[in-house]
């Protein structure tokens, strides 16, 4: 089927963007996991598996559409040193990614792409529910303090 160029370029660009999470959820993990932040690496190595489905739906729909899925471009990868800088990072993904969303809804539902809408608003759902998290964890260590905030999240290991 044939789809809009405009409609194929968003989802394109959407598609950029969760290839970008993809790597920088990841490598957070992983230095989460470094530090000895077990339970937080977990979490975020999740939110990178959730970019990762929503890169393979958005990867179908392109292909159905009749376009070329671009998988050789990505967006600056931010990467935080300290969990603030994890946490504010990852944050500005997502409210990056709920502007081009609701923008992409508009567009594609005044095509009359009615499904491509649907499945941005899917994943705009997700991305809300993500940002929602990461200012949780944020209001969580200014109270809280980072020594703190991260006392909660060391497991001693089994003896």
């Amino acid at each position: 089927m044939q789809g809009d160029p405009e409609v194929i370029e968003f989802l394109n660009e959407q598609l950029t963007a969760e290839l970008t999470a993809i790597n920088q959820y990841f490598l957070h993990a992983k230095m989460q996991e470094n530090f000895g932040w077990p339970k937080l690496a977990k979490h975020t190595r999740a939110e990178s598996f959730d970019e990762m489905k929503h890169a393979e739906i958005l990867t179908d729909r392109i292909l159905f559409l009749d376009g070329l899925p671009n998988y050789q471009r990505l967006f600056h990868v931010r990467i935080g040193q300290t969990v603030t800088e994890m946490f504010q990072a990852d944050r500005q993904v997502e409210v990056e990614a709920i502007d081009r969303l609701k923008r992409g809804v508009e567009v594609m539902r005044a095509k009359g792409d009615i499904t491509s809408a649907n499945i941005f608003e899917s994943i705009l759902e997700d991305e809300e529910s993500h940002i929602d998290y990461l200012d949780t964890q944020l209001d969580l260590v200014e109270k809280l303090g980072e020594p703190l905030y991260l006392a909660q999240l060391i497991e001693q290991p089994d003896s």
